[in-house]
């Protein structure tokens, strides 16, 4: 039996809610527009109208691998984050709320900076935060670093779908190793490593479908706060500001490191759900 817009999005937010999601609401939107190719304003002015059966079969196939656990961006091939909608991959972690806080630090310092700041997103993976930043302090020039060559094609599809790339550029850079002699005199470096124990991978939804290399921080979790701390803090130049998003748990840890490598200032940041999530630290001028 056909079934309108409304009811085919009724059905999916309560069945999503059943199976624990935290926003049921905004995914069976987004699943919907997406098997139905509309726009969310043009759902909405069709939520009374049926939906053919090939827009149901489509949506409840969607609905299907959602419920499996597969994230809602890999489904639809797009994300927001910090009002940007960005080309979302397998190859990529899933922007998260809770990243934005970052983003919103670093665009603070950045934009606090004279002239035109040279700013370093480590562990890039799809440019949210970098992105964010270009966007958002139009004086800055952006690079944009990942080991993984798939990321850095996300980043780059998303420097151009924002038409960022006169001020976006992205290199593969590993941030376990220390950078190479071109890569100095940043204003920010803003960074969202791998942060979760090795065995407590097995354990977690999120390693099911997203990157283990974008997620696994080593046997505490901390080896790539070491190597940035350790490694890169000298790419900064004299005042410069170092910021990263952190672990449940970590922050103390990670503060220490940063003190440990000449920083001062250090702050850190909670998420909205009040976890610290953000640590950050200038090098001593």
């Amino acid at each position: 039996m056909a079934a309108t817009y409304n009811n085919l999005y009724l059905d999916a937010r309560r069945t999503l809610k059943a199976a624990g999601s935290d926003n049921p609401q905004l995914e069976a939107q987004e699943l919907l527009c997406f098997a139905a190719e509309k726009g969310r304003q043009e759902l909405l002015r069709d939520m009374a109208l049926y939906a053919s059966a090939p827009v149901t079969e489509r949506f409840e196939g969607l609905l299907k691998r959602r419920l499996a656990g597969e994230p809602v961006a890999y489904l639809i091939g797009e994300w927001e984050f910090y009002g940007m909608t960005l080309d979302i991959s397998p190859d990529v972690l899933v922007p998260r709320d809770d990243t934005e806080i970052l983003a919103r630090q670093a665009i603070e310092r950045t934009s606090a900076c004279p002239g035109e700041p040279r700013v370093l997103d480590l562990c890039a993976g799809s440019g949210c935060v970098g992105l964010a930043i270009a966007k958002h302090c139009p004086n800055a020039q952006v690079l944009l670093g990942d080991v993984s060559e798939a990321a850095l094609r996300v980043c780059r599809q998303n420097a151009r779908r924002h038409n960022l790339t006169a001020r976006a550029s992205a290199c593969q850079l590993d941030a376990l190793e220390k950078p190479g002699a071109a890569l100095w005199d940043f204003d920010v470096i803003a960074a969202n490593p791998p942060y979760i124990p090795t065995e407590d991978l097995a354990g977690l939804e999120v390693a099911k479908f997203e990157p283990h290399l974008a997620l696994d921080g080593g046997v505490d979790g901390l080896d790539f706060y070491r190597a940035i701390t350790e490694k890169w803090t000298g790419s900064l130049r004299s005042g410069g500001w170092l910021l990263c998003e952190v672990g449940v748990g970590q922050v103390g840890k990670v503060e220490e490191l940063f003190a440990k490598a000449g920083l001062d200032e250090i702050k850190s940041y909670q998420d909205t759900g009040e976890i610290w999530r953000v640590v950050e630290g200038r090098l001593k001028a």
